[in-house]
């Protein structure tokens, strides 16, 4: 048995099973929309079983970014020992009850699910080179087994429809990719720390620290909360709206894990900001 054997077995096997199982229950109910939903409610159930280590994830994240400052501390007072700077390190993780790796396993974890995830709706899907075949072959009972073709129509659209082919289908098409891009700036937005502010009784040294944080902070904004969300709107254009609606169903979920655990993290200061101009 091969790696691909093993990732259709424990993976995208079950995943798409449970796709199947959604869309002949909801269909037997004639359902408007059926495979639409389909997708959503398993968007769902996946999200919710990856929440627990989602949420360690984030958690790890947030403690290391409360972490920084004094991190960056250490890091002045020992810049000519790293010896003794990786132990300060150690004890202020141990103090903190931090695990710099704690947010590495939960988000591997989570990879071959996205990924099975991901590929069920890819095969299932019309117009996103879909392989009906090849899902009925994965599937456990043979009463799951789908016709040739599938109803692709959703809320007045057509899931199998590219952004890109809004010539053709309808210049509202575009809203799809917009949408896709927003929601996930606003993601990566409230995964950056909040900026600190700085206070009238700072010394010059706490203050051009400080400085140094926020430059490095917004060194990664440019990088990750700008250049992300055009990548993935660019991929929303470029892809059936049904892929689009899985993955704005995951990050809507994850926008509401996200403030749970952090709040709005930087997003806050950028309305502030915008308030504070007009």
């Amino acid at each position: 048995m091969n790696v691909g054997d093993i990732f259709n077995s424990i993976f995208l096997g079950p995943i798409i099973n449970l796709l199947v199982l959604l869309y002949q229950g909801l269909l037997a109910l004639r359902l408007p929309g059926t495979l639409g939903f389909s997708i959503i409610i398993l968007t769902v159930i996946i999200r919710v079983l990856v929440w627990p280590f989602t949420s360690s994830q984030l958690k790890s994240a947030k403690k290391m970014a409360d972490l920084k400052p004094h991190l960056d501390e250490l890091k002045s007072k020992h810049k000519d020992d790293k010896k003794a700077l990786a132990a300060a390190q150690m004890t202020l993780y141990r103090e903190h009850g931090v695990n710099p790796a704690g947010g590495c396993l939960p988000a591997l974890i989570q990879v071959p699910i996205f990924i099975g995830l991901y590929q069920a709706i890819t095969n299932i899907l019309p117009g996103s080179g879909g392989n009906i075949a090849y899902v009925n072959s994965l599937l456990y009972f043979p009463q799951l087994k789908l016709p040739s073709t599938l109803d692709p129509s959703f809320l007045g659209l057509n899931l199998g429809f590219k952004p890109s082919e809004f010539t053709t289908h309808g210049i509202l098409l575009l809203l799809v990719p917009v949408i896709t891009a927003i929601l996930t700036f606003v993601q990566s937005k409230m995964a950056m720390p909040k900026l600190l502010h700085h206070y009238k009784k700072e010394s010059a040294k706490e203050t051009k620290e400080k400085e140094g944080l926020e430059e490095s902070m917004s060194q990664v904004q440019s990088q990750m909360v700008y250049m992300m969300p055009l990548m993935i709107g660019y991929f929303a254009f470029s892809f059936p709206i049904g892929l689009a609606i899985y993955w704005n169903t995951y990050t809507i979920l994850g926008i509401i894990q996200q403030y749970r655990i952090s709040g709005w993290g930087a997003l806050e200061g950028l309305w502030k900001i915008n308030l504070i101009r007009y």
